[in-house]
């Protein structure tokens, strides 16, 4: 297969053409120089990275409907809230079923990983492993202990499973356990990930102590709290539609200004379709209602470079020859790459290259 048009990836957008043999990259030049012929599949579009859902709740799968009324604090904090009640009462089969689902519909929009913060302490990690199974989704899981104050054989336990620790706020946990499990997880080469700043705002004194490796939301930051992120040289998962539903959102224009490296996940997926192309559509035309524009090369970092740089695979966000990317096809003009890629992507303009290998889990 080749396509003629555009690429768009961690060097930026450009045109170019695009060989692909069983599934990946063979050949890249500059577009309308290439001199294949015969029977070769042709398309017009644009190639990227496969982008990364990089905040989600998966096992909220298991019930998508509509929130009831009340506070954020009242449906998704822990212990009490409507979402812990949800799973209690839910069998394993039932959060399999949901998470399945909503790791299928990634598969179908061409999501190749997904950062999941997996509740339920290990047997959550656990439930989590056997319903990605065979999916083409790399599953990123950062899981939560279930015991306070903390239980170290519980937390050796899980991080055995887990790719690290993902927390509710700094100010939900208490400063000897968040120091307790970022030194855990630093001991064991895992990532430490935390809520901020979601439904009040919080000092950076505290969410910064001890540094993150993964700050989620910020929705109630100010400009000040932004620059202390930035100084810290934290990463950011923001998502707009999750915290629009409550009346809040990221400052996507202060982020961009400060050069803040932002990455964009889709949330509870109880509430929301797991689409990082719904999720970058919305933060894009919202920004401008709010007469605070951010760029459209901001927002598409945020979903095909930025999470892989997190992940210490920058290679997988560059289409290049031998390189590691998982690319998509997008049958978009190849004119404005970006402002395509974040505003005009269904399922349905997505075509893959050719057969991907299912994976496991990481």
């Amino acid at each position: 297969m080749l396509v003629d048009g555009a690429i768009l990836d961690a060097d930026g957008p450009r045109p170019a053409y695009v060989r692909f043999r069983h599934g990946r990259v063979v050949e890249v030049g500059a577009r309308g120089t290439d001199s294949t012929r015969g029977r070769v599949r042709r398309i017009r579009g644009i190639v990227i990275p496969s982008p990364v859902n990089a905040h989600t709740h998966l096992g909220d799968a298991v019930s998508v409907r509509e929130p009831p009324p009340g506070p954020v604090s009242q449906l998704v904090m822990p212990p009490h809230g409507y979402k812990f009640r949800l799973l209690a009462t839910s069998s394993p089969a039932a959060k399999i079923a949901g998470i399945r689902r909503a790791l299928h519909r990634m598969e179908r929009d061409g999501v190749a990983a997904v950062v999941d913060f997996r509740e339920e302490g290990r047997p959550g990690v656990e439930l989590l492993r056997r319903a990605a199974r065979g999916s083409r989704v790399r599953v990123v899981a950062l899981g939560r202990p279930v015991a306070r104050p903390v239980d170290a054989e519980e937390l050796r336990s899980l991080l055995d499973v887990a790719d690290g620790i993902g927390l509710s706020s700094a100010r939900d946990e208490e400063e000897s356990t968040r120091r307790r499990i970022a030194r855990a997880c630093r001991a064991r080469g895992k990532r430490f990930g935390l809520h901020a700043s979601e439904a009040v705002r919080e000092s950076p004194d505290r969410y910064l102590d001890p540094r993150p490796d993964l700050l989620i939301h910020l929705a109630k930051a100010t400009p000040e709290d932004l620059a202390r992120v930035r100084e810290a040289g934290v990463t950011v998962a923001v998502c707009p539609r999750s915290n629009a539903l409550f009346g809040r959102q990221p400052d996507l224009a202060t982020m961009e200004r400060l050069g803040i490296r932002l990455l964009l996940g889709t949330d509870n997926a109880m509430f929301h379709a797991p689409s990082i192309w719904r999720e970058l559509e919305f933060a894009y035309v919202g920004t401008r209602l709010r007469k605070r524009p951010v760029s459209a090369r901001y927002l598409a970092r945020a979903a095909l470079v930025e999470p892989w740089r997190w992940l210490g695979t920058a290679g997988a966000a560059r289409i290049a020859a031998e390189s590691p990317a998982v690319p998509l096809v997008l049958r978009l003009p190849p004119d404005d790459p970006e402002y395509q890629v974040v505003t005009r992507v269904t399922e349905h303009l997505i075509v893959r290259p050719g057969p991907v290998p299912r994976r496991g889990t990481s």
